[in-house]
């Protein structure tokens, strides 16, 4: 007999709670009123989102944030990162926390979970989301998607760079992720999270990352949305991922970011954090 996420998990621990499959997830939780929901890309952790909770909390918004198994403060169990386990793990969370009428924010990677969660769990205790950066609908060049990457160009990164000198990767991309004047420390801070990830969770999630299709789903998904997709992202280039899913999106708004990278919430960050209070006071 299956059991929900709620009635197999521990009881919550401070800063902790665990799924039916014995991992323990961190989260942080800030601020009183209606909540919003972090979920942060491959590699980083909760502590990116740390400028957008800091800001909503100051303005009346409960904001949790999670590392997800396998990174930050989570634990490794070495399995579960496909996007069904990923999104049982979210519904842990709002589950044990009982979080009613949230707001989901996601980047990159997560946005998948996001869509995965709705599409697995339902949108009962949700109320609107947020995709920034996404991957979806899907990456990879297919025959009936002849506009996606190379398949071959996702493993030879995997294969000659993040099986090999994953620091160095990092020490060479982050100036795409960020822009030209952001400052050292604040790169030196994004590597140090992505450092702290495990190596078998970023190939895991990576792979399933590329590899996922999510344009049925994405077809399902009625709740509120909000894309924010930078024009200068070359980790989810607009045309196949921001502008396809929200035209696949029934209740979807894309706003583009002129001259904005992947990692726009911190590069763009009083811009960002405009709109999304914006969009949850709507």
């Amino acid at each position: 007999m299956s059991m929900s996420p709620k009635a197999a998990a521990d009881p919550i621990q401070p800063g902790f709670i665990h799924t039916d499959d014995g991992v323990r997830l961190f989260y942080r939780d800030w601020g009183r009123g209606k909540p919003v929901v972090f979920l942060s890309s491959w590699s980083l952790n909760s502590d990116s989102w740390a400028y957008q909770m800091l800001a909503l909390a100051e303005h009346g918004h409960r904001c949790v944030a999670y590392d997800r198994r396998g990174h930050g403060r989570s634990s490794d169990p070495g399995v579960g990162f496909d996007f069904d386990r990923l999104a049982d793990d979210l519904a842990t969370l709002l589950d044990t926390l009982e979080l009613e009428d949230v707001t989901l924010v996601g980047h990159s990677m997560s946005c998948g979970e996001i869509i995965r969660y709705l599409s697995r769990h339902g949108d009962r205790r949700v109320s609107r989301a947020v995709l920034v950066g996404t991957v979806t609908p899907t990456l990879s060049r297919t025959d009936d998607n002849p506009d996606g990457i190379d398949p071959a160009v996702f493993e030879s990164f995997r294969s000659d760079w993040l099986m090999r000198d994953f620091p160095r990767w990092l020490e060479d991309n982050i100036r795409p992720f960020m822009t030209a004047d952001s400052s050292p420390g604040m790169m030196a801070w994004v590597k140090s999270m992505a450092l702290q990830a495990s190596m078998k969770a970023l190939l895991d999630c990576h792979r399933v990352t590329t590899s996922t299709d999510f344009r049925r789903e994405l077809q399902a998904v009625t709740v509120p949305t909000l894309l924010i997709h930078g024009d200068l992202d070359v980790s989810s280039p607009l045309g196949i991922t921001g502008r396809k899913t929200a035209e696949l999106m029934p209740n979807a708004t894309l706003t583009i970011y002129e001259g904005a990278p992947h990692g726009l919430f911190l590069t763009h960050m009083d811009r960002f954090n405009r709109d999304l209070m914006a969009f949850l006071d709507a």
